[in-house]
């Protein structure tokens, strides 16, 4: 309801309460519903109320001019940020945060300041407090217990809070989970924190990647109830499951992962024809098990996908399930849903088939041994018998990845880092991740069977999910452009006729310059992030008009929502009923925005864990040298990145006789012509690393004088 009162009022019209209710018109909806929306959304300043009664979009409004409205980012000094989804966002000082912690929504007042006629701003109203949960160590001080945030951006002292007989267990140590609550007063010393769970204690193993995962909301272990409920899953597929499936099980269908992959989501199948191929993708049926609103459904869509670190995977659903009866195993019968398109030699899909199947895959393939193969021609004994359908794949897989270039498809080639860790989860090498023919070729046959079943859903005009992207922002593009003209490299395109092709365009002039890794990662953040939605704008990075996820229902709750309609939709006997069409249309939009918001966790704690795990490497290699370029620049030094991806700080204040130049960005001498500027190739050594802070520093090896010339791009 709330978006389609933002719907109505994004015409700029100002309208009264009674024209919202009656122009909303929703039968299931009354009066009373409408106006706690309404009030909501006031609260929220997504809309606002005029003097006369009149309601507009806060955005559209006067007000938007002065006020803005956004989150939060504290720092470890005595300043922070307002990103308000601009360009740039609005510096405040501390003395004008009113009492803001790291997190809060708020509305800002924004000025320019007496010194230097920047803007800035003035925190005027919390509009909502940070729900994150963080994660913190206990300790004693001055009789109260107390707690010292990992987030070391919190500088005031704060108030553990909780039940007596649970506090009173607690030691000094300790590792526990807390919310924050603003200060007594705007800028008082104390925040309280409520108690939430402990995690253990820091003399505990692991007890650092499991701090990481409960900072990031992310639960480790399944409710009671969901565990419970698998007591009355099967562990094999039945006669009775199969009923009302087409089969499949004669047919040469097989999988392809990683070496260590357990949890198989997906299988392929292929068949050359007179006008080109059958492709076959066949997808776990993990809905079938999992059941709307079970326990084990309720906790999968709270989780919202599986989280991959280096060293354990934190499944979305349980393992049981994860890479037993849903993973498409070898050898034995499993359900599925199988999208089966035929595809002609220009890499279009000409037509289409989706339904039920119970299928038996013949070999659980990998990455490396494919790769030896359609690389190398290289065949391990097992594969001889499914060369031929190899030998189509990758011609097929050429065809899909020649069509998506034809349609502006963007290719932006990022290194990825693996990290190799022993039996106790120390990184013993670290390197780049490698994507061959075989990745290539999955990812192709999934992006084609996600449009098709996106399409179809699509066409049918009914409640739906789509994985949307959208067009980067304009001024984010400029900035960046306007940037590298600092390296000398000047990009003829004109960004306002935006398309994929303008994009690639850009990638591919980037790709000229040695600088190119580090410059493609900043080109990168200037796209928007690729969300879920019930809207269809369409999927900007691939050039796709329809998109969805439909391939990954083990360890993406987007994915089994798609099956799940799949099923209510089209397979069910009783087809589409206007029941079915109001439930969809009521809960979507809530889980698209939560699994874009468990996606962003997952993430960040992703990231998180490989940068612990990069320091950590790093305390063995103390006093080593790299060679590395720069990978950005900032006011207080710049980072180098090794060829392995990890990164580490040169810090200004070992560079004596270097400033920072803002205008530039970049890092300039004041005697010498030496300028450190991103891209530039740099000898470094290790001085400091520290897994606890998650921190890497770098001393500069040959030119610490700023004498050494700068290298040409």
């Amino acid at each position: 309801m709330e978006q389609k009162i933002l719907d109505l009022l994004s015409d700029n019209k100002y309208r009264t309460s009674l024209e919202i209710i009656k122009e909303i018109n929703l039968p299931e909806a009354n009066d009373s519903l409408i106006m706690q929306t309404i009030n909501r959304l006031t609260d929220n300043y997504e809309i606002i109320c005029t003097r006369k009664g009149k309601y507009t979009l806060f955005s559209n409004s006067e007000l938007s001019k002065e006020f803005k409205k956004g989150v939060f980012s504290d720092t470890q000094n005595d300043y922070g940020f307002v990103d308000i989804g601009e360009v740039e966002d609005i510096f405040v000082h501390g003395s004008n945060n009113n009492g803001a912690i790291d997190g809060d929504t708020v509305l800002v007042k924004v000025i320019k300041n007496k010194r230097d006629k920047k803007e800035e701003g003035i925190v005027v109203k919390i509009i909502s407090h940070s729900d994150k949960t963080k994660v913190g160590e206990v300790y004693h001080y001055q009789g109260k217990m107390m707690v010292q945030l990992d987030d070391k951006k919190f500088k005031r002292l704060i108030i553990l809070d909780g039940p007596h007989s649970v506090l009173s267990r607690l030691v000094d140590g300790d590792k526990v989970v807390v919310s924050l609550s603003n200060p007594i007063r705007n800028r008082q010393e104390y925040l309280y924190a409520k108690f939430l769970k402990r995690i253990g204690n820091i003399n505990d193993p692991d007890i650092d990647i499991l701090s990481i995962i409960a900072e990031n909301g992310i639960d480790v272990d399944f409710p009671e109830d969901a565990i419970k409920e698998l007591e009355s899953i099967p562990t094999e597929v039945r006669p009775v499951d199969i009923k009302g499936r087409r089969d499949l099980r004669d047919q040469v269908i097989f999988t392809i992962d990683g070496d260590d992959t357990k949890d198989i989501d997906d299988a392929i199948s292929i068949e050359k024809t007179k006008d080109g191929y059958t492709l076959g993708v066949h997808i776990a049926d993990v809905s079938y098990y999992v059941h709307e609103d079970s326990p084990l459904d309720l906790a999968a869509r709270d989780r919202g996908t599986s989280v991959y670190l280096t060293d354990r995977v934190i499944p979305m659903i349980p393992h049981q399930l994860s890479n037993g009866i849903c993973s498409l195993n070898p050898n034995v019968d499993r359900l599925a849903v199988s999208c089966v398109m035929d595809i002609n030699e220009k890499g279009l899909v000409t037509n289409y088939e989706i339904f039920e199947s119970v299928i038996k895959s013949r070999i659980q393939m990998t990455y490396n041994k494919v790769n030896d193969y359609l690389e190398r021609g290289i065949i391990d004994p097992e594969y001889e018998p499914f060369t031929k359908e190899l030998d189509m794949m990758r011609d097929l897989s050429s065809i899909l990845r020649k069509y998506k270039t034809n349609r502006g498809s963007i290719d932006f080639d990022t290194d990825e880092a693996k990290i190799l860790v022993d039996k106790d989860g120390h990184p013993t090498e670290i390197t780049k991740r490698s994507r061959g023919v075989g990745e290539k070729l999955i990812e192709d046959f999934m992006i084609a069977a996600n449009e098709t079943v996106a399409t179809h859903l699509f066409n049918m005009n009914l409640p739906s999910l789509y994985r949307v992207h959208g067009e980067p922002a304009e001024e984010r593009l400029y900035k960046f452009l306007n940037e590298v003209k600092t390296l000398g490299i000047t990009i003829k395109e004109d960004i306002r006729k935006m398309s994929p092709f303008v994009i690639q365009h850009i990638i591919d002039e980037l790709k000229k310059y040695p600088s190119f890794k580090v410059l493609n990662t900043q080109m990168l953040s200037c796209m928007d992030k690729a969300i879920y939605d019930v809207n269809n704008i369409g999927h900007f990075g691939i050039a796709s008009k329809c998109y969805t996820h439909f391939t990954s229902p083990i360890r993406r709750y987007p994915d089994t929502t798609i099956h799940r309609l799949l099923h209510r939709y089209l397979f069910d006997s009783d087809g589409v009923t206007d029941e079915k069409v109001r439930h969809f249309g009521s809960i979507l939009p809530e889980i698209a925005a939560h699994s874009s918001e468990k996606e962003r966790s997952s993430v960040e704690c992703e990231r998180e864990v490989d940068e612990l795990k990069m320091a950590e490497y790093m305390e063995d290699h103390i006093g080593e040298e790299y060679h590395g370029m720069i990978s950005s620049v900032t006011s207080f030094g710049f980072f180098v990145q090794l060829d392995n991806l990890i990164e580490g700080l040169v810090p200004l204040a070992n560079l004596p006789g270097f400033y920072y130049n803002q205008s530039t960005d970049t890092i300039i001498s004041e005697r010498s012509k030496t300028v450190y500027i991103v891209g530039r190739e740099v000898d470094v050594k290790v001085i400091r690393a520290s897994k606890e802070e998650r921190i890497i520093d770098f001393e500069l090896v040959g030119d610490k004088s700023g004498q050494k010339e700068e290298k040409e791009n």
